[in-house]
């Protein structure tokens, strides 16, 4: 039978899907069965007909449960694709539609969602008031995890937490920032003007959870110096963080900015940190066409300051036109 028929003679739905991509998160079509509110033969019923369309056995079957094949794995990541479109179908009909409303997911790595992304979006609701935008905070590199998944639009992330895995991601400069020490302000280092990194890893440092971005920074750092990381505690925010060096538990870094808004009281003493590491570099990343939504497009062009850049444009451009009139 040639292609074009195979083509033809398929025939699933996006429940279908659905399931297939819940049976391999749970293990189960039981469990995905109960999942979707559907009874348990029908699903069995729907996985061996879409097994049998493409005449390839995308689970194996174990004794306790489910396990996609080589087949099924690749077949899953075109599944998880077709589901993508289809969302991006729904968020241009609404947004296109009378009185609908266009939604972005984003997921935002801790820095820029303190620093950058509050007053960015305060000023897209300004323009793009039809536009609703849902905010997810992580890790760099599990904000790039969730948009390879799928389970958000927009990623924005440290540039340095790109992988190999992300091949294919569309990334766009963002921000930047630069790092500075937090020192209680009687610590041996408070009299320093500015530090470097070989200082810095002489004493206890209150860090953030392994695996963020500052955490794997710092250990590059002091892996190049031959030398290991003194982490007194690790902590999950910047508050906590500076609430530990309050209390003399030992010094932080954090972006600058960080540092003059939450570290204002006379308490803390900043210190600059003068090497090239200390400056990140931030992206906004999303799916290449087709898997992107022309919203998603709209917030994105917007936050990585393109639209911004192009309206000014066509400001000008229309100033001119009226000029020569």
């Amino acid at each position: 039978m040639n292609k074009a028929l195979n083509v033809q003679r398929l025939r699933f739905d996006l429940t279908t899907l659905r399931l297939l991509l819940a049976t391999a998160e749970l293990g189960s079509i039981t469990r995905a069965a109960e999942a979707m509110a559907i009874a348990t033969t029908a699903a069995s019923r729907r996985i061996a007909d879409i097994e049998e369309q493409f005449e390839l056995q995308i689970f194996e079957r174990r004794p306790h449960g489910m396990l996609p094949t080589e087949a099924g794995l690749a077949l899953l990541g075109h599944a998880r694709s077709m589901l993508r479109i289809v969302e991006h179908m729904h968020d241009d009909a609404q947004s296109f539609s009378g009185g609908g409303r266009g939604l972005v997911r984003l997921a935002v790595c801790t820095s820029a969602a303190i620093q950058f992304v509050p007053r960015d979006l305060q000023r897209h609701r300004q323009l793009y008031p039809q536009i609703d935008i849902e905010i997810m905070e992580a890790t760099s590199r599990d904000v790039l995890k969730e948009l390879m998944l799928g389970h958000t639009e927009l990623a924005i992330a440290e540039a340095e937490a790109l992988t190999p895995q992300d091949t294919g991601l569309v990334c766009h400069p963002y921000r930047s920032d630069r790092l500075a020490l937090v020192t209680p302000r009687n610590h041996p280092l408070a009299a320093t003007a500015s530090i470097g990194i070989a200082q810095i890893l002489d004493h206890a440092l209150i860090n953030l959870v392994e695996g963020s971005a500052i955490d794997r920074l710092l250990a590059a750092q002091a892996a190049l110096h031959g030398r290991q990381l003194r982490c007194a505690v690790r902590v999950r925010s910047f508050e906590t963080m500076l609430a530990m060096v309050r209390s003399e538990f030992g010094i932080g870094v954090v972006p600058e900015s960080v540092a003059q808004w939450l570290a204002a009281d006379p308490v803390f003493h900043h210190i600059p940190i003068h090497e090239d590491w200390a400056l990140r570099r931030f992206i906004i990343c999303h799916q290449p066409a087709p898997d992107v939504s022309s919203t998603t497009l709209t917030v994105a062009r917007f936050l990585a300051g393109k639209e911004l850049a192009r309206m000014a444009q066509a400001g000008s451009e229309n100033q001119q036109w009226r000029a020569a009139e």
